[in-house]
């Protein structure tokens, strides 16, 4: 049969489509700005006929109603990062955080330690082969729906195609939903002066030809606007926003200097605006891979020079970076934070930062601390970490003895704080500080 005319035979409307789902059965959801909202709100609207019904989701850029109080007893979520829609359903018990390396995720469906019985998810119309491409997210979307039991797509003409390794066949998705949905977009957020000083530090730490992580948000937004009088620079990244199309429109990220996918930028998934989605669509420069390949440490460290750049909640004296929760309470998730800065210890002339504002809480809480809060979960090692950035500047920990790692944090602690800190470091090691 050409695929055509299994195309066609496939088409239903959402209402129709979620009436496949049924009661205990576990959804992955589409990742972050690649979820498929119709679907999810049909879902909801037909949440009469479903009880205890597990989704499975990462980052939630929706509005994720099937987290509300009132629809409970019909659906669990099973969150792999927490998210602004999902946090307080976390908090109050009526879903739950399940911790994993980014890298590690795809593991969780492809080995049934978690089995998916269906698969939500948003992608591109088929080329003229009846591939579709998962698009802006491909990460873990892609594994779970070879995974799994059913697949149910919206297919939408403003999905980008991008390449590499993330297409499917019209023949393995068994539902399919024609729309006009669009992938969700994510402004540019707004920077502060703060933003801007700890991008200027980070931009000394790069160097011409170096392949680079970023992530998402004012802070990396200021370090690429910072990066605008290097040369060669590459990128290899779990994600990345509209500042790395600036870039490449200015002449600086050529990727010509990569010695893992030369010529290529890296990724998994986007979010951002049509300007980003626009550049990615069919364009050869951009290789999209699911998560397990590009967070692979060991596929990392294959790009010499690369430099990880990631943000935290609070560091301790030992350099211990905390990131996802603020004592036991789950704020995001252990994403790939430690995926690359893993690859990127092992990269050759490979550098790791963990860059952030020195206080929270409107400057009442010092994010440098002698020890980490109770129940607060360790993200990232203390023996990974090679730089640790605030607004005061850079400490430099790699090959430091640990009362030397603690002189150096306290150094770029906030002013407010230091006098204390210091007395705690004179407390903890018995030395001058």
């Amino acid at each position: 049969m050409k695929w055509q005319d299994i195309y066609r035979s496939r088409l239903t409307t959402a209402s129709e489509a979620v009436k496949h789902i049924k009661s205990g059965d576990r959804v992955v959801v589409g990742h972050a700005t690649g979820s498929p909202e119709l679907l999810l709100k049909a879902m909801v609207d037909n949440k009469a006929d479903y009880e205890n019904v597990e989704l499975v989701h990462m980052v939630s850029m929706g509005q994720s109603e099937y987290c509300m109080p009132e629809n409970c007893n019909h659906f669990i979520h099973n969150s792999l990062f927490a998210g602004g829609t999902t946090r307080k359903a976390i908090h109050d018990g009526r879903a739950v955080y399940t911790a994993s390396h980014f890298s590690q995720i795809p593991r969780l469906f492809t080995e049934r330690i978690l089995p998916v019985d269906v698969t939500v998810c948003m992608v591109s119309p088929p080329d003229e082969h009846g591939f579709c491409s998962f698009g802006i997210s491909v990460d873990y979307t892609k594994p779970a729906a070879e995974s799994s039991r059913m697949v149910i797509a919206e297919v939408t003409p403003h999905m980008p195609r991008t390449l590499g390794d993330s297409f499917i066949h019209v023949s393995k998705i068994d539902h399919i939903v024609e729309c006009d949905s669009r992938p969700i977009i994510l402004n540019p957020p707004r920077t502060t002066e703060i933003d801007e000083k700890i991008g200027q530090y980070c931009a000394e730490l790069i160097n011409d030809g170096d392949c680079l992580q970023l992530g998402i948000g004012g802070m990396p937004d200021c370090i690429l606007r910072f990066l605008k009088g290097k040369k060669d620079l590459g990128i290899h990244t779990e994600m990345f926003s509209d500042g790395v199309v600036d870039l490449v429109e200015a002449g600086v990220v050529t990727c010509a200097k990569k010695n893992f996918h030369t010529g290529k930028m890296v990724a998994t998934f986007f979010m951002g605006t049509e300007k980003l989605y626009n550049f990615v669509h069919n364009n050869p420069m951009v290789q999209m891979f699911p998560v397990d390949y590009t967070n692979n440490p060991t596929n990392i460290a294959k790009n010499d020079n690369m430099v990880s750049i990631n943000s935290s909640l609070q560091v301790d004296f030992a350099g211990q970076a905390a990131s996802e929760s603020i004592g036991y309470k789950q704020f995001s998730g252990t994403g790939g934070q430690a995926d690359f800065v893993r690859g990127a210890n092992w990269s050759k002339g490979g550098r790791s930062i963990i860059a952030f504002h020195s206080t929270a809480a409107g400057g009442k809480i010092s994010r440098i601390v002698p020890r980490l809060d109770e129940g607060t979960v360790v993200t990232t090692t203390r023996t990974d970490i090679h730089y640790v950035v605030t607004e005061y500047g850079i400490a430099s920990l790699r090959g430091k003895s640990v009362p030397d790692r603690a002189r150096e944090l306290i150094r770029i602690a906030h002013p407010d704080f230091r006098d204390d800190l210091k007395d705690e470091f004179r407390r903890i090691y018995n030395v001058k500080i």
